[in-house]
């Protein structure tokens, strides 16, 4: 067995991590350290048989990892690796099994094997009798890699499943009963929030969370967080407002309405009030007999100017169904909140959806709160060191490549207009595919991808694309990105998964050597994306293992990134006869947009948790109360003492188990409904509270006020509106009827987008509108 190699762990290395892009990194060396032992095992387990290995995984054992336990799982790993999959573990990957089994998040490069590294971990927490979780971007990587690792798994002794949208309960509940599941943040978190609403402690699927690895944990811990998670249930849909979305239809931005520079917001000039009150017959918008049709206009208003068909959302099978920007697919079961979901589909006159009210919520803190242990991977976790520290106190442990990076990152190409961009890409493409050498486009949305595979197309330059509509087949698409001649078009790389081989998948070693001569993957980004990550990871996509590989960005001075961090661009900035820059000054300006927009996102993250923190604490105190509802007679004995005569009348026609589930779901269904309650009622507290700043108080003292008092009266009501429930219903010769009685619970349940905006206060919008008029059209 070889030795590790001295270059990856000289002291001049070490030091230079440390000095130079690795201020935020753990110190790996205790690790590295530990290397030695674990190649000396590696022939006493090569001598085993695959019973007797997986005999020797089971004495790992011990509830706390100890260094010898961290060995004895790298070297088990490693060998079971090999076997199974034919794959050994380099020494790095160990290192970032180590660094993951200790609580860090592993920053290993695209290419490097995080799948199996965050395998081996999972299996050696599962050895040491932990259950774990793995937690991916989406359902398509923890079906793939549960499947993928399930030989090495099974060889450790280890079970696996995995949970996706279409799989029932009983499914469910058999994946979460594996040692080691495999489940998109999304699955995991509304599987918990389904849990939550439970009638009874059969119909729950999680058992007690443990430990969870993050993959792609910048993804999941940041971007993903901006997001809460929200359940929502069916209520009777209404008739929609087709009359102010067709008035809406006919209003033009800068004349009739103004929108923000990042826009997320939008409102109606004194033109457009006038012409919208006019349509709808003359009345007055503002007047508060009509503050459900300004609500309905407004709503229509974001519908009309905020949100675009193939940007934000598809429309496809007679349904609209939203894009997830971070990830470029198809968010499943999810809909905007508030009325917004029925505008877009009356705007894209398609049947309209059920409404429905909040029945619980989470953010991705509080989900990952409630393990006892956290672990990431990731290939950029560096640039969001301090976010993982502030709010899920996650230190990085930077891991060094097995083979150094020789990808060529050229600078970028920075442009005037759209159209001078547009035209240098499609240039650069022919020039670079006139050689043979595979090229991969990364754009911005499913309509800029389409619209630049129709220019390629016209140009003779076929090319396959990979966006929301096709997301399916994106194992496929990416897997072939590397052969000779190959043009693919994304939309979103982040969270793909799929590493680009050079010469194709199933290329032989001269395809791959052909392209390696040709200078490897060539990446083009079409834009900046709004975080420097998504940049990075566009770029990772090439020079993988130690191949060759280029990279380059095309920007322009009115992509939707400079617009929304600094649209002042300097003016006279000098251009070749192409229209690009030739001045540093606009590659300043740029880097300078997305810095603001990422301190933006950033404040959309800490906006959210500064105000469902109070709440997940809440609930927290609810659910304690609820499940001892679910699992004791607790609930028959508040209901007897509160109305004894009708539980007495009760009790003579039902049998004892029977009552105590009719009480039990009488006082869960006014519990959940009055939480349902009351997150209506703190959002209707958000909308205000910024009105409270104009009067020098602090929204979120102020928040907490409103929040405090009105969760305490949340159970005594509960208690005392079961009362009155129960004395309502009759047993019939079915049962109980409990529907007559009026407990009826949703027929069905989805999930909402929410995004907090924390640039909510009066005085902020107004600098928007001021900036707003500021903004200069570049096209």
């Amino acid at each position: 067995m070889t030795a590790p190699r001295a270059s990856l762990f000289t002291r001049a290395g070490r030091r230079l991590r440390k000095l130079v892009d690795r201020p935020a990194s753990v110190d790996v060396t205790r690790f590295e350290a530990l290397l030695p032992a674990a190649v000396r095992r590696e022939p006493e387990l090569a001598e085993l048989s695959d019973s007797e290995l997986t005999a020797a995984a089971g004495n790992v054992g011990g509830d706390r990892l100890t260094e010898a336990q961290l060995v004895e799982i790298c070297a088990l790993g490693r060998e079971a690796g090999r076997r199974t999959l034919g794959e050994r573990a380099f020494d790095v990957q160990l290192v970032g099994v180590m660094s993951l089994l200790t609580g860090h998040v592993a920053q290993l490069d695209t290419g490097e094997g995080k799948t199996l590294v965050g395998a081996i971990a999972a299996a050696g927490h599962a050895l040491t009798g932990r259950d774990v979780h793995v937690i991916t971007v989406n359902d398509y990587l923890a079906r793939r890699d549960a499947d993928w690792m399930r030989p090495l798994f099974e060889l450790l002794g280890v079970s696996v499943g995995w949970v996706e949208p279409g799989h029932t309960a009983e499914e469910r509940r058999e994946a979460y009963a594996s040692g080691v599941t495999y489940g998109s943040v999304s699955e995991i978190g509304f599987d918990l929030l389904r849990d939550r609403l439970a009638t009874s402690a059969d119909e729950q699927v999680q058992p007690a969370p443990d430990v969870a690895i993050i993959d792609e944990a910048d993804s999941v811990l940041v971007d993903e967080a901006r997001v809460p998670l929200v359940m929502a249930g069916s209520a009777a849909a209404g008739a929609p407002d087709v009359t102010s979305t067709r008035v809406v239809s006919r209003l033009r931005e800068g004349v009739h309405y103004e929108v923000d520079t990042d826009r997320r917001n939008v409102w109606l000039t004194p033109a457009g009030a006038a012409m919208v009150e006019k349509a709808l017959g003359g009345i007055d918008l503002y007047a508060e007999a009509n503050a459900d049709r300004l609500a309905a206009v407004n709503v229509a208003l974001h519908a009309h100017a905020l949100l675009t068909k193939d940007v934000d959302y598809l429309v496809r099978n007679s349904r609209v169904q939203l894009i997830d920007s971070s990830r470029g697919r198809v968010a499943e079961l999810q809909r905007w909140p508030d009325g917004l979901q029925a505008a877009v589909e009356v705007k894209e006159r398609v049947p309209v959806s059920d409404k429905g009210e909040i029945l619980d919520s989470i953010t991705v803190q509080g989900l990952l709160a409630r393990y006892p242990a956290v672990a990431g991977m990731t290939g950029t976790a560096v640039a969001v060191a301090e976010t993982l520290r502030e709010f899920y106190k996650l230190e990085i442990a930077v891991i060094p490549p097995h083979e150094p990076n020789i990808r060529v990152d050229e600078p970028d190409r920075i442009f005037l207009t759209q159209s001078d961009k547009i035209r240098a890409i499609l240039a650069e493409v022919e020039r670079v595919h006139a050689t043979g050498r595979p090229i991969l486009i990364g754009t911005q949305d499913v309509a800029e991808s389409e619209e630049l595979a129709g220019k390629l197309a016209k140009a003779g330059m076929e090319c396959v694309v990979l966006n929301a509509r096709n997301d399916e087949e994106e194992a496929r698409i990416i897997a072939e990105a590397g052969t000779e001649g190959a043009i693919t078009v994304s939309t979103q790389m982040a969270g793909r998964g799929t590493d680009i081989k050079l010469g194709g998948s199933h290329g032989t070693a001269a395809d791959h050597q052909r392209v390696v001569e040709l200078g490897g993957l060539y990446v083009i980004g079409t834009a900046r994306y709004r975080s420097s990550r998504l940049d990075d990871q566009l770029r990772g996509r090439a020079g993988r293992q130690g191949d060759p590989g280029g990279s380059v960005f095309f920007a322009s001075l009115n992509d939707e990134v400079v617009l929304a961090g600094a649209p002042d661009v300097p003016e006279d900035l000098p251009a070749d006869e192409h229209g690009e820059v030739i001045s540093p000054v606009a590659a300043r300006h740029l880097d300078h947009a997305q810095r603001v927009t990422e301190g933006a996102n950033l404040e959309i993250h800490r906006n959210t948790w500064r105000y469902t923190r109070l709440m997940e604490r809440q609930r927290d105190d609810l659910l304690a109360y609820r499940e001892e509802l679910l699992r004791t007679n607790h609930a028959a004995e508040v209901l007897k003492a509160s109305c004894p005569d009708h539980y007495a009348d009760l009790a003579e026609q039902l049998k004892t188990e029977q009552l105590a589930r009719v009480c039990r779901e009488v006082l869960l269904y006014h519990l959940d409904q009055l939480w349902s309650d009351h997150l209506a009622f703190l959002n209707d507290v958000r909308e205000s509270i910024h009105l409270r700043a104009l009067g020098r108080e602090t929204p979120i003292d102020e928040f907490h006020r409103a929040a405090i008092p009105a969760f305490h009266t949340i159970k005594t009501e509960a208690e005392r509106l079961a009362a009155e429930t129960l004395a309502a219903v009759t047993v019939t010769d079915s049962g109980p009827d409990l529907a007559g009685a009026g407990v009826r619970r949703p027929t069905s349940t989805w999930t909402y987008v929410v995004h907090d905006n924390p640039f909510g206060s009066d005085a902020e919008q107004a600098l928007k509108k001021i900036r707003g008029t500021l903004r200069k059209k570049r096209r």
